[in-house]
């Protein structure tokens, strides 16, 4: 069994959520979350995908990107604090997630 390091996982998950929320992989994505962590999580991806596609200023590119992912990664931090449990599910999530990017 490989151990998991909930730190690393949330970084991962952080940057996979924030590529996600502006690709095809978001409805996947965001489905999963829902079933899975909840409606509360599901909002949050869904209101990081509207301010991806609503960034206008392009004086500084991928601003709004660095910004998503540090919220994410502090979101996804107190979600594995507080649940421990869902770490396996979570990395499981981002792998997957991850993969569909890719394709």
């Amino acid at each position: 069994m490989a151990v998991l390091h909930p730190r690393r996982i949330a970084w991962e998950g952080a940057r996979v959520f924030v590529s996600a929320a502006n690709a095809n992989a978001y409805w996947w994505l965001s489905g999963m979350v829902e079933q899975h962590l909840g409606a509360s999580y599901q909002l949050k991806l869904s209101r990081t995908r509207l301010r991806l596609q609503s960034e206008t200023d392009t004086r500084f590119p991928g601003v709004a990107e660095f910004s998503e992912a540090g919220a994410w990664r502090v979101c996804l931090d107190e979600l594995l604090d507080s649940r421990p449990d869902v770490a396996p599910l979570l990395s499981q999530i981002v792998r997957e997630t991850s993969a569909r990017l890719s394709r």
